[in-house]
């Protein structure tokens, strides 16, 4: 009896083995992208540093670069992708809508979106926080200083909710000043309507740097005062889509750990004998068909961008416009948060 029970389960065993060895399913979200032969994805209207057109048209940006990656992964392409431009009201009813097939665009993750929203968060792309920029001249050097001071925000954001908690948790009568827009909230602080303008930490330095007429009379107070993951969401009801996006951004941060750039990509492929780089390049093992795509997925999203550190560097970091450290946004052995689950 004991014999028939393991021979069972060895059967059982046997099976389970080779449905995981299978190619997924492409699921309906890949099918479309590629019947179009696009990937629509949902960016900022213009955040410097992370999604932004310049006067050609030209999409540039930490999220944008997200979106070619994934591109390149799913199309073999980092040029197939079409760019929705969306506001902080827009952006949620673009991606339930299915007008959009990821949004990529500074959004928190947080419970109440996570939740209710028909939506799945991703992989966090920056780990950022809410901050306050005042004008020099201002002479304010904290935040516990805006008591009774009226703050510039946009509506329909993280940021407006946490500036009211933050208020009343340190007694402080702020009066907030609200702009559906991101652009005319960022025009009434310049223009002295507000004494200071609050957002996520990354997004004051594009402010300041993209729009201040001279970027050193504003300065960004010491202080953050929320937690704001950002990545892209994807719909809830396509799991393989979910998971593409998903081990897309693991993939570019893997292969940050594992020295695999953008210039050295193709010659690894022949030179490696490393078993997580062979295996990340598709040279050992054909990760691709779990996905439902080509095994040389990750090659191709690696040549379109760089891995994470190099689009971190390009995008925002210490050498670009922006300026802002990698910090926290770091890998995890080197002080950071950034751990990508084993691309195997």
């Amino acid at each position: 009896m004991q014999s028939s029970k393991l021979k069972n389960l060895a059967v059982v065993a046997a099976v389970l083995g080779t449905l995981a060895a299978l190619p997924a399913h492409a699921g309906k979200t890949l099918d479309g992208i590629k019947a179009r032969g696009q990937v629509v994805c949902g960016v900022n209207t213009g955040l410097a540093g992370f999604g932004a057109a310049d006067s050609s048209g030209k999409w540039s940006g930490l999220d944008i670069d997200v979106c070619r990656a994934i591109a390149a992964a799913t199309l073999g392409d980092p040029e197939k992708v079409k760019y929705v431009p969306l506001n902080a009201q827009q952006r949620f009813t673009a991606l339930q809508s299915g007008e959009i097939d990821v949004l990529s665009r500074n959004t928190t993750f947080t419970l109440t979106r996570d939740a209710s929203l028909g939506l799945h968060s991703t992989v966090v792309t920056y780990y950022d926080g809410q901050g306050f920029m005042v004008p020099v001249k201002s002479k304010i050097k904290s935040a516990k200083q805006l008591k009774g001071q009226t703050v510039c925000v946009q509506s329909g954001t993280t940021t407006e909710k946490n500036l009211t908690d933050y208020s009343k948790a340190n007694g402080l009568n702020i009066k907030p000043v609200v702009f559906e827009k991101l652009e005319a909230a960022e025009n009434a602080y310049f223009t002295g309507r507000c004494i200071a303008y609050t957002t996520d930490a990354s997004g004051l330095a594009s402010t300041r740097n993209k729009v201040a007429k001279n970027p050193a009379d504003h300065v960004i107070l010491p202080e953050l005062i929320s937690k704001e993951p950002l990545g892209p969401q994807v719909r809830r009801g396509d799991d393989e889509w979910f998971a593409i996006v998903k081990w897309t951004i693991y993939g570019l941060l893997e292969a940050e750990e594992y020295g695999i750039t953008q210039a050295n990509v193709d010659s690894l492929k022949t030179s490696s004998k490393d078993p997580v780089v062979t295996r990340i390049l598709g040279v050992s093992e054909d990760t691709g068909k779990l996905l439902g795509l080509s095994r040389d997925w990750m090659t191709n999203a690696i040549k379109a961008t760089g891995n994470y550190g190099e689009i971190f560097e390009r995008n925002v970091g210490p050498k670009s416009a922006l300026g802002l450290p990698r910090g926290v946004n770091n890998q995890w052995n080197k002080g950071g948060l950034m751990y990508a689950y084993p691309v195997r």
